[in-house]
């Protein structure tokens, strides 16, 4: 069982070195320059729609855009906004925060262009439902059945382990240590309302994350400006840091100069691109459900996720990580991000909104990857599965809580970067179509 466990650490380090930073950041890149640079030019009229209604509600789809963007972020913010963060600037240094932003920059056009594509190729049943997302795309688009059953197996896999049993796991853990609580009961708690939700399908879950997401990012975002300005002397400290270290490569806990640069790059790009998931293919799956008029409309609004994700929620706990300055090499994960609020409350606070913030972002993270998962199954084995896929899904939930995860937490990393190579792939060979739809967009759709 070991060296299992050895082997599926070792290749998931590997696999989220550069095998896989190079072409997520490399098709970021790509679509960044083909579509003209369209995250940076369209993020403000992205922003304001994300609240306006469709110009033509007669749309097909089962959930608003608002609807479509929180299920899509609550399963993207998650414990890797905090303990993903974290990690990245105890292994990576505080340049790591830099490049952590590239992905989000980048990732914006990967995101975008995945949520167009699952609209644009989604099927639409005759009882009104849809269903979309790479798996559509890639076996529409690319005409490869083949890969696109290659991503279903992957993300069908994956929901039960990046999707609920890892969530429970480190939510049990965080509140145990922060108020003693065992590890059962908060895995029963979760369990319990997530099935109170998820029984309902996406429009249960769309209804709930549309509230829950909105306010929970406001809390934690609330609880992080607090500490900042508590300490706000010390914040131009903390971003000259992190463009310092990004870029002179001064040591990792007393490594070598260069091996800075490279360490920060590599944890920077990795978790970045693991907490916003771009490119990964998950995200479209829930785009898919919107009711939209235009696949460019869901498009638009679906790539504020990574900004919201990325550049808002991730740069809050990394500014406060590295104002904080308590990193030694010797914590990393949920622990760093705890002292770290300690340290610039002057208190033990830090632990108790750490600890909050990992539950909700976790709980939200397991009600999205449930309909992920459930519209892989779906794709391979029909509609006629769900109540059964819900209940075992949920009962994972539990039993996540009360077992020791290590190995799965590697393999559901593993299936996530399984996921993303056909995905990137079919991002690329649909460029086209993905160009010749934005003009239509913007030079007849917008005139009508």
């Amino acid at each position: 069982m070991e060296s299992i466990n050895t082997f599926l650490v070792n290749f998931s380090n590997f696999l989220w070195g550069f095998p896989l930073i190079v072409p997520l950041i490399g098709t970021g890149l790509y679509l960044t320059i083909r579509l003209g640079f369209v995250q940076f030019i369209h993020l403000p009229r992205a922003l304001k729609m994300i609240f306006l209604p469709p110009r033509d509600e007669k749309g097909h789809g089962e959930i608003s855009h608002f609807q479509a963007l929180m299920t899509a972020l609550a399963a993207t913010v998650g414990t890797g906004n905090i303990a993903g963060v974290a990690t990245a600037i105890a292994m990576g240094g505080p340049g790591a925060m830099f490049w952590m932003w590239i992905t989000g920059l980048l990732g914006m056009a990967s995101k975008y262009s995945e949520a167009l594509l699952a609209v644009h190729y989604r099927d639409v049943h005759a009882d009104g439902t849809v269903a979309g997302g790479p798996m559509y795309y890639i076996a529409k688009g690319v005409k490869s059945k083949k890969l696109a059953i290659a991503f279903a197996v992957f993300t069908a896999i994956a929901a039960f382990g990046i999707g609920n049993m890892v969530q429970s796991n480190s939510t049990a853990e965080a509140i145990n240590g922060a108020f003693g609580v065992p590890n059962w009961i908060t895995g029963l708690c979760i369990t319990v309302f997530a099935a109170m939700v998820l029984i309902g399908g996406i429009k249960s879950i769309g209804r709930i994350t549309q509230i829950f997401v909105p306010v929970m990012i406001i809390l934690f975002m609330s609880a992080g400006m607090i500490a900042v300005f508590m300490n706000l002397s010390l914040l131009p400290f903390a971003v000259k840091t992190i463009f310092v270290h990004a870029f002179t490569g001064e040591a990792v806990w007393g490594g070598v100069a260069g091996h800075g640069v490279r360490e920060a790059m590599r944890y920077g790009l990795a978790r970045g691109l693991f907490s916003n998931e771009s490119g990964l293919g998950s995200a479209p799956i829930a785009a898919a459900a919107a009711r939209t008029d235009h696949p460019v409309t869901q498009a638009l609004i679906s790539m504020t996720q990574t900004f919201i994700d990325t550049l808002v929620v991730c740069s809050m706990t990394g500014i406060i990580i590295v104002m904080a300055d308590v990193a030694d090499g010797s914590m990393t994960g949920a622990k760093l991000s705890a002292a770290s609020f300690n340290q610039l409350f002057g208190s033990n606070i830090g632990g108790i909104i750490s600890a909050v913030s990992l539950a909700l972002f976790a709980y939200s993270t397991v009600l999205g990857w449930c309909y992920y998962g459930e519209k892989a199954i779906e794709y391979l084995f029909g509609s006629g599965h769900m109540v059964t896929y819900r209940t075992v899904y949920v009962a994972f939930i539990f039993v996540g809580s009360i077992v020791k995860l290590e190995s799965v937490w590697c393999f559901a990393d593993i299936m996530n970067g399984f996921m993303a190579l056909p995905n990137l792939f079919a991002l690329v060979f649909l460029a086209g179509t993905i160009k010749a739809l934005q003009k239509d967009y913007f030079e007849n759709f917008l005139k009508r």
